[in-house]
């Protein structure tokens, strides 16, 4: 089968981390795979079967990252010999270009949600795909059961595809004692990821920390000037990390003791995902959409009522001073992770693009 991976880039964000997931898991399965993007930025390791295609050249007078990507795809695809069986289209936006190319050139298209559809605002481009480009794809997915009414009145064939695990589950009893509160996340995005109101969390429990400390990991420099200005103006820079993109990721979510998500909104968040499925005590805000699909309260971690800062702190303080909760939590996460496992997402996956082929 082949197989084209669409998106924007491969940065360090979640969905481009589930697509180089499962274009490494049907590359390892003797699928032949490519990854198509227009921007610069790969953060993830590709198995070596997997062709990359770059198409990054700016325009000449114009440039536009959709506009670049509709011409330089149409002239890709204009070789018979460049199209794919099926193309895998992630990022809803790219779809405005993907759909009609699909169409012009008769390959069959699955488009994927990356986020819940009351995530943004609706624009005009938006409306134009979902209430009317997306008559045309032969199958959408979506991350939960949240967007399935909404988005089964635009398609005919729409599938709950959750995210893939990246990580393999940690069920060891790592020793976690660095005192670390690990927040992860885009910080450019710092309004969606909540970091602006974290900031305020801190200073509203910085008495109460002792030696702990937060440790923000993520990239983006707009955002990272935000944050240290309004943790200076609180004062509270001496209890807040900045650690910038990591590429060891999986191995601070095994020593670290608690992991935090206070995102204002999600699709299904992957970086919760991860840190559930290396054993790290978990709390999140119960946001639209995800994090309950993750967490069962109490049992695999603590769901706090969205945006309620003042549950938050004193759900933060009570795992502070409770190591055997944060034990028994941690354990249960990692356990109950193993629903989202590569293979068995990658399975669903598989059998989807088959059906899709087979109609």
């Amino acid at each position: 089968m082949k197989i084209d991976f669409i998106i924007s880039n491969l940065g360090g964000d979640g969905a481009q981390r589930v697509v180089c997931s499962l274009a490494n898991y049907f590359a390892n399965n003797n699928n032949k795979i490519r990854i198509i993007t227009y921007r610069e930025g790969d953060k993830y390791q590709l198995n070596e079967k997997i062709q990359r295609v770059r198409l990054h050249k700016k325009l000449f007078l114009f440039d536009n990252n959709l506009v670049r990507l509709m011409w330089h795809l149409f002239h890709f695809y204009w070789n018979k010999k460049n199209r794919p069986d099926i193309i895998s289209s992630h990022l809803d936006s790219i779809g405005l270009v993907t759909i009609p190319i699909s169409i012009l050139f008769g390959i069959k298209i699955i488009v994927s949600e990356h986020n819940n559809h009351l995530a943004e605002k609706m624009t005009i481009s938006k409306w134009i795909l979902w209430n009317i480009l997306y008559r045309f794809p032969n199958a959408v997915t979506i991350l939960t059961k949240f967007d399935f009414n909404y988005f089964s009145s635009k398609n005919k064939k729409v599938v709950v595809m959750p995210n893939p695990l990246s990580f393999k589950p940690n069920l060891k009893s790592n020793l976690r004692n660095n005192r670390k509160i690990i927040v992860a996340g885009n910080l450019n995005r710092y309004y969606q990821k909540g970091f602006d109101n974290l900031m305020e969390i801190i200073h509203g429990i910085i008495d109460k920390l002792g030696d702990w400390k937060f440790m923000i990991v993520g990239e983006g420099d707009e955002g990272l000037a935000y944050l240290k200005q309004k943790g200076k103006k609180l004062n509270i820079l001496d209890k807040v990390i900045f650690a910038g993109y990591r590429s060891d990721i999986k191995q601070i979510l095994q020593t670290s003791e608690i992991f935090l998500l206070c995102s204002r909104y999600e699709g299904l968040p992957m970086v919760l995902m991860e840190a559930a499925s290396q054993g790290i005590a978990c709390i999140s805000y119960d946001c639209v959409s995800g994090p309950s699909e993750i967490i069962k309260n109490g049992k695999s971690g603590i769901l706090v009522e969205n945006q309620n800062k003042d549950e938050m702190a004193r759900s933060i303080i009570a795992l502070i001073d409770d190591e055997m909760l944060r034990i028994k939590l941690g354990r249960n996460a990692a356990y109950q992770s193993k629903i989202f496992s590569l293979n068995k997402i990658g399975a669903k996956w598989q059998l989807l693009f088959n059906e899709v082929l087979e109609r």
